[in-house]
């Protein structure tokens, strides 16, 4: 297709010349009526639709129950990543008063969201399960520089739970989840090992649940 033709494409589908909309306004959290088919059902726009458990949203640094970080400065996730959005520069531990269990930690950690593309790649590559995935999706930024997220941002607080930050839309229980993919997928797809724990503590969950096998799930027989 010509420019043209892309131009007439769009040019077309203006209310002006009969166009439909996608969605109507923003209507501050009130009801309102989505236009994109005509048989689409009335909606509330400050409620969220339900995310599946293994949804690929904002990272967190995790902690294990004692309060230490998994963290270990390794840069695997870093050397994985796709999109060379993460940063990662590891520092040797204090021996009185290590910040990690290994010889090393991660002295610096950011993530620029502006290229990040949520493959969970680096939940994959991590040794020690430190990064995970939230299942926050809904946020931005108002300048570039907040695109970019710090250790101390990304680190879960005191409780366990991730750092809600002002430009983040959070809402009950997409933070309870933050490791749904790697549970998934642990240890590399092998069903051998379904309902096998194979993985570390975190701060405020302790030993997270397996994931149930595909029978139980799906409600069938064994």
């Amino acid at each position: 297709m010509g420019y043209f033709e892309g131009f007439a494409v769009t040019i077309r589908q203006h209310r002006l010349f009969g166009g439909k909309r996608v969605t109507s306004n923003y209507s501050g959290g009130r009801v309102a009526r989505r236009r994109g088919t005509d048989h689409a059902p009335e909606v509330d726009d400050d409620v969220k639709i339900p995310k599946p458990e293994r949804l690929h949203g904002r990272h967190v640094l995790n902690r294990y129950a004692d309060g230490m970080e998994k963290c270990i400065g390794c840069e695997l996730c870093a050397g994985v990543c796709p999109a060379k959005c993460i940063y990662v520069r590891g520092a040797d531990n204090d021996p009185t008063n290590p910040t990690s269990p290994g010889e090393r930690f991660g002295f610096v950690y950011e993530i620029n969201y502006l290229r990040c593309i949520h493959c969970d790649l680096c939940v994959e590559a991590c040794p020690t399960e430190a990064i995970t995935e939230s299942k926050l999706f809904e946020f931005s930024f108002t300048n570039r520089r907040d695109a970019i997220y710090t250790k101390d941002e990304l680190l879960v607080d005191d409780a366990g739970r991730p750092q809600r930050l002002p430009w983040e839309d959070w809402r009950d229980g997409e933070e309870e989840l933050t490791s749904g993919w790697m549970r998934a997928t642990s240890p590399s797809g092998d069903a051998d090992f379904e309902g096998v724990v194979g993985w570390s503590d975190e701060l405020g969950y302790g030993l997270r649940a397996p994931e149930p096998d595909q029978v139980t799930r799906d409600g069938g027989d064994a």
